[in-house]
């Protein structure tokens, strides 16, 4: 493994912030007491630009990126994402904001193995009512190099073309802000770096429509996280450091010294 940075990472933009965290706590009860997932954490993720979450077990990273995209509301603090405050929003209003202005991808690739991939990147369209625009479904796939797949079903494409469907499939209606969870966990070394450097085209392309794409990202792994523009370490809840355009070997040295001892 090349523990190098991307050639195509570029300095970090500057710019009005896509998704905004102001002051966010989020506690949880279970038996032994409370759980502090996340201690007063505020950031703001500027738009247009890639940003990798690192931390141990534990640290509340995943936490962080649920309350990010208003998959779990804050005991405390507030949340923007493209300029609205998730607070306060009915549950019908906010998942209408993470339809129209974020898009997610997961390790696992949650494609339907019955449908190709055009009626599986149409399909959120198709739930909320809606005609799918065929140009958009074909030009989604097409941005993720799938062009001419369209018509292959999840069980005929590899790995790291149905995380690419995924993707295409987030896309679709061109979100503010683009999550992901372990998007490579379940790939190998090279279609995870296909799919990374995919994420990271997003972000360096200009944007037809709208602005460049904001990618927040998930992941354990210090070679994925290299490919951002900016990598945050959490400990205990809270952010305790950030890297920018760092390579690999530093990302892993900051994350050992964050282990447990």
């Amino acid at each position: 493994m090349t523990a190098t940075l991307p050639a195509t990472v570029q300095a970090p933009p500057s710019g009005p912030p896509a998704v905004v965290l102001d002051d966010v706590t989020r506690t949880y009860r279970s038996r032994s007491g409370k759980v502090h997932a996340l201690r007063g954490v505020s950031h703001a993720f500027t738009a247009g630009t890639f940003t990798a979450i690192m931390g141990p077990s534990g640290s509340g990273k995943s936490t962080l990126m649920q309350v990010a995209a208003g998959l779990d509301r804050p005991s405390r603090g507030s949340v923007r994402v493209a300029g609205t405050t998730l607070s306060g929003l009915s549950r019908t209003s906010l998942t209408k904001l993470r339809r129209e202005s974020m898009g997610f991808v997961f390790q696992q690739y949650n494609l339907l193995d019955a449908l190709t991939a055009y009626d599986n990147v149409a399909l959120p369209a198709r739930l909320a009512g809606r005609r799918p625009d065929r140009a958009a479904v074909i030009g989604a796939l097409e941005q993720v190099g799938l062009h001419g797949l369209a018509r292959r079903r999840p069980p005929e494409l590899s790995g790291g073309q149905q995380q690419r469907v995924a993707i295409a499939r987030a896309l679709h209606t061109r979100p503010a802000v683009l999550f992901a969870d372990e998007p490579t966990g379940a790939l190998d070394r090279h279609a995870g770096r296909d799919v990374l450097e995919l994420l990271r085209n997003l972000v360096d392309t200009p944007a037809t429509h709208g602005p460049a794409q904001t990618v927040v990202m998930v992941t354990h792994d210090p070679l994925a996280a290299s490919y951002a523009d900016r990598v945050l370490f959490l400990a205990d809840g809270r952010i305790v450091g950030q890297m920018e355009r760092s390579d690999a070997a530093r990302i892993a040295a900051r994350m050992t010294d964050l282990e447990p001892a």
